[in-house]
């Protein structure tokens, strides 16, 4: 990959702003197989969940970007004191950030998760991103943690009940993540998930079936993709399914 665009993938503003726009991701599978006409469209807003889970990450692999989270002492986003301190920037709660740091000790604790996150001597690098071509269109990920020594890529996840995860993981798509990123960075792909409320650790490793239905879906996509963007004047009114009862 060219050094240039190396270094844009590496800074969120460009991985996700219009720049990595140009790319599909593992993101777009869902947008582009159920509503096309909305792809790459901003709704506004953050999802809770999803700042939370930012806040996890960035406090387990760039510690020195945490302190880029604000966070409010309220008891929810209804109150007047976040509406008052968080204004048009959604910002964390005190609690949200608390049971975050749970989770964080709680994964740090477990020596085989540490070793492969954070070993104290080993080849691993963060945040690092790539891209392909896969079924002739463009594909860019960003693995959370590529562990050079056990030949890894490391994926981190937070589930509100770990003991679905293993059903849930198709989906919300895991599956097709496990296949890009396998291509992407030539490793296999390990998912290591903590509970939200019970703070179980579970480690997961992908079989050759949940590579094989994750590469299904990427092909699905980007047939879909070349028949919706590539066609000359398609008309997204005409879209429709078609089944047997």
């Amino acid at each position: 990959m060219d050094k240039e665009i190396y270094d844009k993938l590496k800074l969120d503003e460009h991985y996700y702003g219009k720049f990595g726009q140009q790319y599909l991701s593992n993101s777009n599978i869902k947008t582009i197989l159920n509503d096309p006409a909305n792809l790459n469209v901003d709704k506004g807003g953050t999802n809770p969940a999803f700042l939370v889970g930012g806040y996890f990450h960035t406090s387990i692999l760039e510690p020195e970007k945490r302190g880029n989270f604000k966070i409010v002492d309220a008891s929810t986003r209804n109150t007047n004191k976040y509406k008052e301190e968080a204004k048009d920037e959604p910002m964390l709660l005190k609690h949200e950030a608390h049971n975050a740091d749970k989770m964080i000790d709680a994964l740090m604790a477990n020596d085989i998760c540490r070793d492969l996150i954070q070993p104290i001597l080993g080849n691993v690098v963060y945040e690092e991103p790539a891209i392909t071509e896969l079924f002739g269109n463009q594909w860019k990920g960003k693995a959370d943690i590529i562990n050079h020594d056990e030949k890894l890529v490391i994926d981190l996840k937070t589930t509100g009940e770990i003991d679905k995860f293993k059903w849930s993981a198709s989906k919300y798509n895991y599956d097709s993540q496990a296949y890009i990123y396998s291509k992407l960075f030539g490793y296999d792909m390990l998912f290591i998930v903590i509970d939200k409320k019970s703070h179980k650790i579970g480690v997961f490793e992908c079989s050759p079936d949940f590579y094989r239905r994750g590469a299904q879906k990427v092909k699905q996509a980007s047939e879909a993709y070349d028949l919706y963007f590539k066609s000359e004047n398609f008309d997204f009114k005409q879209i429709h399914t078609t089944e047997m009862l």
